[in-house]
């Protein structure tokens, strides 16, 4: 192990490695502040120039441009309640709220070091574990998938404060829109009414730029200037107090594990991984109560989730040749254009490119905390410009950023409606997560519980025969036995109240 992780650092500290790698993390992190771009496009933008160059250097960049870019999307949820990519989504709930309390610069403070912290985790796990998890991750299958995904959609019932019943009307409209487009099992086209931009699904970035980006602007129509950030931001003004750390410290070793596991499975990836994390937060947190109103923990949990996710996602792609999502497929595709065959063998037929590529992960990470710490200052500068600047800038670059994924103007009209329905859902005091979590796993449970029983020729006993299938159902029925005992508790301590 220490010969190769040697190896590693000679390959990923040489000249020509350590450029290729400050330039993907650069790009990465920029392009995550933007919302809606996300590193999909910028590696298909980049991806021709790597051709003239050696493929440890091109897969080097890229990489770098995918975690980079978990750095860099939550800075807009956290100072505008735009999601700079889908995974930080969640982290407008708790960012955004310090960021009104005027505490903006401690939020992205902590967003950098969970993601630090996350992330050198996850590159901890693949350095020592990469075949051994690899390995049981070939052991889910489709049981296992839905009932994993299943467990999701429970938890997020506990995502936001307030009404479960409403969180998991969310999650059931979520789970409908997403079942919109082409069915892979017969091939014919669902609720598309004739749109044939509809064929691949309503699109996450403009459903999550809608509801939580565009809704927001809408919201603060008229509201009077900002007063909070004027205030030049100081290194010892980021700071979290003694508190906060002692609170967000186990929130990131959480949402690590919770990252690192999400990530190594084909399929899920960080998306996935920070919902979990909040609603894991949500639940153990000692300060749940404070969850949705600025709590640190709300931060911490799904941004070191996130990043560990995005480390461990290149396990699956590394190590067995299967993509996690589609970022990951395309630099699969990458390798494969630079000859390079991923797989089992890779690790001892590439040495010098999987471990220089492991190593190049420390390194980029590294550079990204040195580059966010400094620039928090900047970021929290923005929101000195008046909200009569700052809002048109904001709709723009949501208009160009949901735009530029598809090149579809029909992107376009889907965000305007998704920013509407925010809209109303907000002076409704429904949750928009509940929501979006559902559209992001319900075609994935669809898929996997139709291909269980195609497998069990249609016998609901597949799902309990398997070991992991039946522990996953155990603690779905664990989850919603402690939530309704909770729920019985609180309505009897009312009663007794009400009564006193």
């Amino acid at each position: 192990m220490i010969d190769n992780l040697i190896l590693g650092a000679q390959v990923a500290l040489s000249t020509q490695t350590f450029l290729f790698c400050l330039l993907g993390v650069s790009v990465g992190m920029f392009i995550g502040v933007l919302p809606g771009i996300g590193p999909m496009a910028a590696i298909s933008m980049l991806l021709p120039l790597t051709y003239y160059v050696s493929p440890t250097d091109a897969i080097v960049m890229l990489a770098g441009i995918y975690y980079g870019a978990q750095y860099g999307g939550s800075v807009a949820s956290i100072l505008a309640r735009m999601p700079g990519t889908a995974s930080s989504a969640v982290v407008c709930l708790d960012g955004y709220e310090m960021t009104r309390n005027g505490r903006a610069g401690v939020a992205l403070f902590i967003s950098a070091v969970a993601s630090f912290i996350g992330g050198s985790i996850g590159i901890l796990i693949m350095t020592g574990f990469a075949p051994q998890i690899s390995q049981i991750a070939l052991r889910f299958g489709s049981p296992e998938f839905f009932m994993l995904m299943a467990l999701g959609l429970i938890a997020a019932a506990t995502l936001s404060e307030g009404s479960a019943i409403r969180s998991l009307a969310m999650v059931v409209v979520g789970i409908v829109i997403g079942i919109v487009g082409l069915d892979l099992t017969s091939g014919t086209m669902r609720f598309t009414y004739g749109q044939m931009e509809l064929m691949d699904g309503v699109s996450l970035v403009a459903s999550a730029m809608g509801l939580f980006g565009l809704s927001e602007v809408l919201s603060n129509i008229g509201r009077k200037e900002n007063r909070i950030a004027t205030a030049k931001v100081s290194f010892r003004s980021m700071i979290p107090t003694r508190t906060e750390f002692r609170d967000a410290l186990p929130a990131i070793l959480r949402g690590s594990a919770i990252g690192s596991f999400f990530g190594a499975l084909p399929g899920t990836g960080s998306t996935i991984a920070s919902f979990f994390s909040y609603a894991v937060e949500n639940k153990s947190s000692r300060n749940r109560k404070n969850m949705g109103k600025g709590a640190v923990e709300g931060v911490a949990g799904p941004e070191a989730a996130n990043n560990s996710a995005a480390q461990t996602a290149f396990i699956p792609t590394l190590t067995l040749g299967v993509p996690g999502d589609a970022v990951m497929a395309l630099l699969l595709g990458a390798m494969i254009v630079h000859g390079v065959a991923p797989g089992p063998r890779m690790i001892t037929t590439e040495p010098e490119m999987f471990w220089g590529l492991v190593m190049s992960f420390w390194l980029g990470n590294f550079i990204l905390l040195i580059f966010n710490i400094p620039l928090i200052g900047l970021w929290v500068s923005m929101l000195r410009i008046p909200y009569r600047l700052l809002y048109p800038m904001i709709i723009v670059l949501i208009l160009i950023g949901t735009y530029s994924i598809r090149n579809s103007v029909f992107d376009v009209y889907q965000l305007l409606a998704f920013g509407m329905v925010g809209w109303v859902m907000r002076l409704l005091a429904l949750p928009a997560p509940p929501l979006v979590l559902g559209l992001v796993l319900g075609p994935m449970l669809e898929e996997n519980f139709r291909r269980s029983l195609s497998l069990s020729d249609g016998s609901f006993a597949i799902f309990v025969e398997r070991p992991i299938s039946l522990t996953l159902l155990l603690l779905i029925i664990g989850v919603v036995l402690l939530q309704s005992g909770m729920a019985l508790i609180q309505a009897r301590q009312a009663l007794k109240r009400d009564r006193s």
